[in-house]
């Protein structure tokens, strides 16, 4: 089963800052899906490939 964290989790995941989560997010720069006008989640095992695929 797919883990889904919040910005706030992910942030700390990623040891960045909230604000450019959400920025990284809205450019489509890291794999994200947004709900409502505000609200992203993130696939960890998602994340978990954009990182190690960055690394190629």
């Amino acid at each position: 089963m797919a883990e889904i964290m919040t910005t706030k989790e992910i942030a700390k995941y990623l040891r960045l800052h909230e604000i450019t989560i959400c920025k990284y997010a809205a450019e489509g720069k890291i794999p994200a899906i947004r709900i409502g006008r505000r609200v992203w989640r993130f696939d960890k095992e998602a994340i978990d490939n954009w990182i190690r695929d960055a690394g190629k």
